[in-house]
């Protein structure tokens, strides 16, 4: 299983972008869907949470700003990322929980984009 992400960039403060991930291998199905963002010198962290079945859950730092839409038909996840702010520049990792053909569970990780946001 491999994750690609990918839409990254450089946009000023206000500006928008869309992150996109999809996933492929031997997919059977994505249970759960996650981005994760990591700042120089900081801790990843969790930006927004979509478990199958369950509503999605955002920091607090993005709420009502960023939006996790998933496409189960194409194995894909979305981050829109409205109204952006030099504190979101970080590099943006998705991440899935995959049932595999093997039916098999696992997780894992895309390479990173970074998104870079100028005051």
């Amino acid at each position: 299983v491999q994750l690609q992400a990918s839409g990254g960039g450089l946009v000023q403060a206000g500006g928008y972008l869309r992150l996109s991930c999809t996933a492929s291998g031997i997919i059977f199905g994505i249970d759960d869907w996650a981005w994760y963002r990591q700042a120089p010198g900081k801790q990843r962290e969790l930006v927004a949470n979509s478990m199958k079945g369950d509503a999605t859950t955002y920091a607090d730092s993005v709420k009502g700003r960023f939006t996790l839409f998933r496409d189960n038909a194409k194995n894909t996840v979305y981050l829109q990322m409205n109204s952006l702010e030099p504190e979101d520049t970080a590099v943006y990792y998705c991440k899935a929980r995959v049932l595999t053909l093997k039916m098999s569970r696992g997780d894992y990780w895309g390479q990173g984009t970074q998104v870079t946001v100028s005051s």
